[in-house]
C-alpha cells in the first residue's frame, strides 16, 4: 500500500492517551470512492466534508513481536531495504514497514504524528478488519507472510522472479467460452414425467392381460375387434412416447460468436469476419400457385439478413422456368439496393417488407435516429411502387410478347412475299407465339404458349447472376443514396442468382429433390458456401440473426459432427382458434425437442441449415456404434472418416487426400465441382481455439476474398444443372437430397443419421423463420395425405428403420420406425370409431359388463395419460388448447388422409397402381376481404367420405341405442351409457371436421346432405336386414 499521506488531510493533534508502539493504519473505501484511514484516532476532527456515520470506524490492531515485525523503539533508524511483509503488496511496493513507518513522516517517536491519509488504490475488495482490540490472526497469517505471486489481480514487479515471458496484460484477454450450452428440463418435471410413463406402461400391460383373459362370450366378434385395436394402440403409444424420455433445450451465445469470429486478434488484425460462407436456397415451381410477390419478399428478407455480406449467397430455383418469376426477381434485386441498407441503418425486424409494414405495433418503438420517420415514409412509398410493378408484370410481359410477336409476324410475311413473288403462300404463315425478354430476345424457359424446347418439362437450363459478388471491404453510402441518407451504412448486397435446371422429355427430374441437387452443384461452382440453408418460397427470415444462431452450433465444440441444424416452423395467417392444428406445436415443440436429446431432430423440409460436406454423402469425422438389444453398448465406429493421429497437419489442412474424393464417377464428370468438395469440408470446420475442439481449423483461415466470377465458371455452373449430368452418378441415392419418396426431406435426414451424423434443434427466442400454412380443411387434409403417403413409402423401402445401421441410437431408431408406421394406425382407428356404434346397434359392449376391474383400469389409464400430457405441456411450453386441437385433428387426419395413404401405398406396392386424390368441386367463400375467408371454403374431396360416415353412423347409433333401451322390457342402461360415452368421444373429436363442412354461418353444401342421407338410409336398411326386430305376439308390439 502506498504510504505517502496526502498533505490535504486533516492534521491530527497529539494524543494524551498512551498507544501501543506497533499501531497500524488501515483504510477503507468511502461512499464517495476515496480510500481513507481507519486507524483509531480519538483526536481527529471529522467535522465538515469528512463527517459521516459510515466514513470512519475506530480500529486497533496489535502486532506482536515476530521475526518479521520487530519493535522499532524510539529510534528513527529503519532499514531501507527491510523485507517486511508489507514491503510489496498489491497496492504498491513502497509501503514501508508495518511497525509504524509512515512514508516520509518520522519513523516512531514517543508521540506518533497521526494524520488522515487519503490513498489511491485500485483495490475494491479490502479485507475485513477486526473491530475489537484483539489481535486479528487471519490478517497476520495472510498479510504478514503471504506472497501474492502472479495473476490478473496482482503482478510482481520483480522481473527476475518469473522468466516465462508472460506479463499481466496477457491476463486481460477474455477467457475461452463455448458458443452453446444445453439447458436441461427441470428434474421436478422430467422425473415425474418418466415415472408416469412407466406406471402407464405397467397398467397397460395388466389391462390388456385382463382383457384377454376376460372375453365377452355374448359378442366375441366385438371383443376380438376391440382387443386387437387396443393392443395396436398400446404399441403405437410406446413408439411415440419412448423417444420423448430425454427432452432438452439449447441456447446459443451470439456475443461469444462475435468475439471469436468478428473481433481483431493476432490471427485477424483487421477484425474481418472469419465465419464460413452460407448459401441460401429458395425453391419455387409455379408462379400461379406461389405468387411472385411472396417469393420476392422472401428473397428480400434473405438479402437483408445480419450475416457478413461477402460470406452470404442467395439462390432461387425456379423449377417451372417461368419468365414471371425471373422478372420478379430482377425487380426484387433492384428494390434490395435501398431496402437492405435501410434495414441495416435502422435495425429493422422483420426484414420482410410486407410483414414489416403489416405490423400492428408502433414502428417508432426503440428507434432513436431522427430521420427514421422520414426514411420509413420514403421506403414505404418505394415498396408500394415495387408491389405495383410486381402485380403488373403478367400484363406487361404479355403486352411485350404481343408486340414482339407482331413484329416477327410482319417480318415473316415480308420474307414470305419476297420468297413467293410478293404473294403470301396459300397455307399462310405458321408462327408460334413466343415469350420475350425485355432486351428483345426469346425467353429460354417456359413460354405462355408451350412448344418444343419451351414447356415446363422441356426447356434449357438457365442461370442468371442478378447481383454480383460483393467486395471484401464495406462500401459506405453517401448522404443521397436513392433518396435516403446512407452515410456510414454498408450498402453492399449479397450475391443472388436465378437457377432453372434443364428439363427434357425422357428424363426423371425427381421433383423438388432433383431441383435442390441441381442448386447444390451450381452453388458449389459459384460460391461454395460450407453451409446451405434451404427455405420454401413462402418461408421468410423473421429473425435476422437466425443464421448466426445456427452457426453457433456448427462452430462450437463437436460441431464437426453436426450434419444440419433444424429450426422450428412457425406460421402466420392461421385462424385464432387453429381449428385444424396448423401450427403443429405438439410436433415442433414436443417431439422435435425430445429428439434433440437423442441423435437429433428429423429434417422437415424447410428452415434447415446443412453442412455441405454431409450432404455429399461422407461419413462424420467421429461416430459410435450402438450394440446390444437396446443399444446400451457404445463403441467407437471404425468406419468413420479416419484421420492419422500422428499427422500434425490433419487439423489444419483440407482433405485433399481423402480416398472418397477419388471417385469422380460418384459426383459426375465436373472436375471443377469435385475440387470444391475438400474446400467446403475445410471451411466448415469449427475454430481450433481450444484443446477440446477436434477437427478444427486455425483462426484467420477464411479472411480472403472470393475470386470474382468469370465466364468459364458460370458456364461450368450451367453444365452441372443439365438433365444428363446425374447419369451414372450417386446423386439422389447417396449424395444430396434422396430420390424415390414424396417426403424426400425425412429420407435425406435419415440417411445422414444412419451414417452417424448428429443434428441439432435450434429454437430461437425470436422466431427464426415464418411461413404460411393452409387453413382450409381440404388443403390441410391433402397436405397430411402427402406426408402420410411418404411415410408409407418409407416403410416399404430400404429406408425403413428396421434396416438401419448400428450408428443409429436405439431410441432414434424407434422414432424413425414410428415415422413409417404411424399411418397404419388409421386402420385400427377407423374400426375403433365404429365400435361404439356397433355396440349401440347390437345392445352389446366390448366387455361382458362394466365391472369394477374394467372401470379401475380405464380410470388409471385415463388419469396417467392426462398427467403425462400435462407434464408434456409443461416441458414443451405448448398450450392446453393447442394440445387438444392436435388430439382432434389426429383423429380427423387418421380416419381420412392416413387411411387413404395406406390404401394408396398398398396398391402401389402390391399392384403397382397409383391413385391420386384430387379436388372435384369447390364452393367459394363470400367475403374476399376477410383474411380467414379461405377457412370457410368447402372443397369436396373423397377424403371426406370416411369421417362423414363415422359421424353419421355414430349419430344414428345413439338414436337407435337410446330408443332400444327406453322401450325395452328390461333396459340395460350400463351398455347404453358405455356405448354412448365412446360415441360422444368420437363425435367431440370430429367437431372441427363437422364445423369445416358447414362453411360460413353453418351453410352445409348439398353434397354433404346427400352423403349423410345415403349413409343413414344404408346403415338403417343394412341393420334391419342383419338383425330384424322380433315380434311379441302377446302384446302385438315390437320388442327391440
Amino acid at each position: 500500500m502506498e504510504s505517502s499521506p496526502t498533505k490535504k488531510g486533516l492534521q491530527s493533534q497529539s494524543s494524551s492517551v498512551s498507544r501501543p508502539p506497533q499501531a497500524v493504519k488501515f483504510a477503507r473505501r468511502t461512499s464517495s470512492g476515496r480510500i481513507v484511514s481507519l486507524s483509531r484516532d480519538d483526536d481527529i476532527d471529522v467535522s465538515g466534508d469528512f463527517s459521516g456515520p459510515n466514513d470512519y470506524i475506530n480500529y486497533t490492531v496489535l502486532m506482536p513481536p515476530t521475526p518479521d515485525n520487530q519493535p522499532a523503539g524510539s529510534t528513527s533508524e529503519a532499514k531501507p531495504d527491510a523485507s517486511g511483509p508489507y514491503q510489496q503488496t498489491r497496492f504498491g511496493s513502497d509501503s514501508g514497514h508495518s511497525g509504524g513507518v509512515g512514508g516520509d513522516g518520522p519513523v516512531m517517536g514517543n508521540k506518533l504524528e497521526r494524520r488522515l491519509s487519503v490513498m489511491k488504490s485500485n483495490n475494491k475488495s479490502m479485507l475485513l478488519r477486526s473491530q475489537t482490540g484483539d489481535f486479528d490472526h487471519n490478517r497476520w497469517l495472510f498479510e504478514s507472510k503471504g506472497k501474492y505471486g502472479i495473476g490478473n489481480a496482482f503482478w510482481s514487479e520483480d522481473e527476475n522472479a518469473y522468466d516465462s515471458g508472460v506479463s499481466m496484460s496477457d491476463f486481460f484477454d477474455k477467457p475461452w467460452k463455448p458458443l452453446t450450452r444445453k439447458v436441461k428440463v427441470p428434474a421436478q418435471v422430467l422425473s415425474p414425467y418418466r415415472l408416469l410413463i412407466l406406471i402407464r406402461l405397467v397398467v397397460l400391460c395388466f389391462f390388456l392381460g385382463w382383457r384377454v383373459r376376460n372375453p365377452n362370450e355374448d359378442a366375441m366378434w366385438l371383443w376380438g375387434l376391440s382387443i386387437v385395436c387396443e393392443i395396436w394402440f398400446a404399441f403405437s403409444w410406446i413408439l411415440d412416447i419412448l423417444p420423448k424420455l430425454n427432452p432438452i433445450n439449447r441456447a446459443a451465445d451470439l456475443a461469444a460468436l462475435h468475439d471469436k469470429f468478428e473481433q481483431p486478434s493476432p490471427a485477424n488484425p483487421t477484425g474481418r469476419s472469419d465465419l464460413p460462407g452460407v448459401d441460401v436456397f429458395v425453391s419455387t415451381a409455379d408462379p400461379e400457385k406461389e405468387p411472385p410477390l411472396v417469393t420476392a419478399n422472401t428473397i428480400l428478407s434473405i438479402l437483408a439478413v445480419d450475416y457478413p455480406i461477402e460470406k452470404l449467397s442467395a439462390y432461387i430455383s425456379d423449377d417451372g422456368g417461368a419468365i414471371l418469376t425471373f422478372e420478379a426477381m430482377a425487380e426484387a434485386v433492384r428494390f434490395a439496393e435501398v431496402w437492405v441498407p435501410f434495414c441495416r441503418k435502422h435495425d429493422i425486424e422483420p426484414r420482410n417488407p410486407d410483414s414489416y409494414f403489416s405490423l400492428k405495433r408502433d414502428p417508432t418503438k426503440n428507434k432513436k435516429k431522427p430521420d427514421f420517420v422520414k426514411d420509413r415514409r420514403w421506403i414505404k412509398r418505394e415498396y408500394d411502387e415495387f408491389k405495383v410493378r410486381i402485380n403488373g408484370l403478367p400484363e406487361q410481359i404479355k403486352k411485350r410478347a404481343e408486340q414482339f410477336n407482331s413484329k416477327e409476324e410482319l417480318k415473316e410475311k415480308r420474307m414470305a412475299r419476297e420468297k413467293h413473288g410478293g404473294v403470301l403462300p396459300p397455307d399462310g404463315i405458321q408462327l408460334t407465339p413466343a415469350t420475350w425478354m425485355a432486351d428483345g430476345t426469346h425467353w429460354p424457359g417456359t413460354w405462355f404458349s408451350p412448344t418444343a424446347d419451351h414447356s415446363k418439362g422441356d426447356h434449357a437450363g438457365i442461370l442468371q447472376i442478378m447481383s454480383k459478388v460483393p467486395e471484401l471491404d464495406p462500401v459506405m453510402g453517401g448522404p443521397n443514396e436513392g433518396g435516403l441518407d446512407f452515410t456510414d451504412v454498408d450498402i453492399r448486397v449479397p450475391m443472388f442468382a436465378y437457377v432453372s435446371r434443364e428439363k427434357r422429355p425422357g428424363y426423371d427430374h425427381n421433383k423438388k429433390a432433383g431441383a435442390m441437387n441441381a442448386m447444390v452443384r451450381a452453388s458449389a461452382i459459384l460460391s461454395n458456401g460450407a453451409f446451405i440453408l434451404n427455405l420454401d418460397c413462402d418461408h421468410y427470415i423473421y429473425n435476422s440473426k437466425a443464421i448466426k444462431e445456427g452457426m453457433c452450433f456448427m462452430m462450437d465444440r463437436g460441431g464437426d459432427r453436426i450434419c444440419y441444424i433444424q429450426f422450428p416452423q412457425r406460421f402466420e395467417g392461421i385462424d385464432p382458434s387453429d381449428r385444424y392444428a396448423n401450427h403443429n406445436t405438439v410436433f415442433f415443440d414436443g417431439n422435435m425437442r425430445a429428439l434433440d436429446g437423442l441423435q437429433g431432430p428429423v429434417y422437415v423440409g424447410t428452415g434447415c441449415m446443412f453442412r455441405r460436406y454431409a450432404l455429399y454423402g461422407f461419413n462424420p469425422p467421429r461416430a459410435n456404434n450402438y450394440l446390444g438389444i437396446f443399444g446400451q453398448v457404445k463403441t467407437p465406429s471404425a468406419n468413420a472418416r479416419a484421420r492419422s493421429q500422428t499427422d500434425t497437419d490433419s487439423d489444419t489442412q483440407p482433405l485433399t487426400d481423402d480416398h472418397e474424393l477419388g471417385l469422380p464417377k460418384k459426383f459426375g464428370n465436373s472436375t471443377m465441382f469435385t475440387e470444391t468438395i475438400p474446400v467446403a469440408e475445410y471451411q466448415g470446420r469449427p475454430l481450433a481455439d481450444h484443446m477440446s475442439v477436434m477437427n478444427g481449423r486455425p483462426p484467420g483461415a477464411l479472411l480472403l476474398q472470393r475470386p470474382p466470377l468469370d465466364a468459364p465458371t458460370v458456364a461450368e455452373a450451367i453444365a452441372v444443372i443439365s438433365c444428363w449430368y446425374e447419369d451414372n452418378t450417386e446423386w439422389g441415392d447417396r449424395i444430396g437430397w434422396i430420390y424415390g419418396s414424396v417426403t424426400e426431406d425425412v429420407v435425406t435426414g435419415y440417411r445422414m443419421h444412419n451414417r452417424g451424423w448428429r443434428s441439432v434443434y435450434c429454437i430461437t427466442k425470436r422466431d427464426a423463420f415464418r411461413g404460411t400454412a393452409p387453413i382450409n380443411l381440404t388443403d390441410r387434409l391433402h397436405q397430411v395425405l402427402r406426408w402420410a403417403t411418404g411415410s408409407v413409402e418409407i416403410f416399404f423401402s430400404k429406408n425403413n428403420a428396421l434396416f438401419a445401421t448400428r450408428r443409429l441410437k436405439f431410441l432414434q431408431r424407434v422414432a424413425y420406425l414410428n415415422v413409417g408406421i404411424y399411418p397404419f394406425t388409421s386402420i385400427f382407428l377407423v374400426v375403433y370409431c365404429f365400435l361404439p356404434a356397433l355396440c349401440l346397434f347390437t345392445g352389446q359392449f366390448i366387455v361382458q359388463s362394466l365391472d369394477i376391474h374394467f372401470l379401475i383400469y380405464l380410470l388409471c389409464i385415463t388419469l396417467t395419460l392426462t398427467l403425462i400430457s400435462l407434464l408434456e405441456v409443461k416441458w414443451s411450453g405448448i398450450g392446453l388448447e393447442e394440445w387438444w386441437r392436435n388430439e382432434q385433428f389426429w383423429l380427423i387426419g387418421g380416419t381420412s388422409a392416413h387411411l387413404a395413404a395406406v390404401i394408396q401405398g398398398l396398391l402401389k406396392v402390391i399392384a403397382g397402381i397409383e391413385i391420386s386424390f384430387t379436388l372435384t368441386s369447390k364452393s367459394a367463400g363470400d367475403d374476399e376481404d376477410d383474411v380467414y375467408a379461405d377457412l370457410y371454403i368447402v372443397k369436396w374431396t373423397s377424403l371426406f367420405i370416411m369421417p362423414l360416415t363415422i359421424i353419421v353412423v355414430n349419430l344414428v347409433a345413439v338414436v337407435i341405442g337410446a330408443s332400444r333401451t327406453i322401450y325395452s322390457v328390461i333396459p340395460q342402461w350400463s351398455k347404453l351409457m358405455g356405448g354412448s360415452f365412446f360415441s360422444f368421444w368420437v363425435l367431440v373429436h370430429m367437431y372441427p371436421f363437422a364445423k369445416g363442412l358447414m362453411g360460413r354461418r353453418g351453410r352445409v353444401p348439398t353434397i354433404v346432405w346427400v352423403w349423410s342421407g345415403l349413409v343413414s338410409i344404408t346403415v338403417s336398411l343394412l341393420w334391419i336386414t342383419i338383425s330384424p326386430p322380433d315380434e311379441v305376439t302377446g302384446g302385438g308390439g315390437i320388442s327391440v
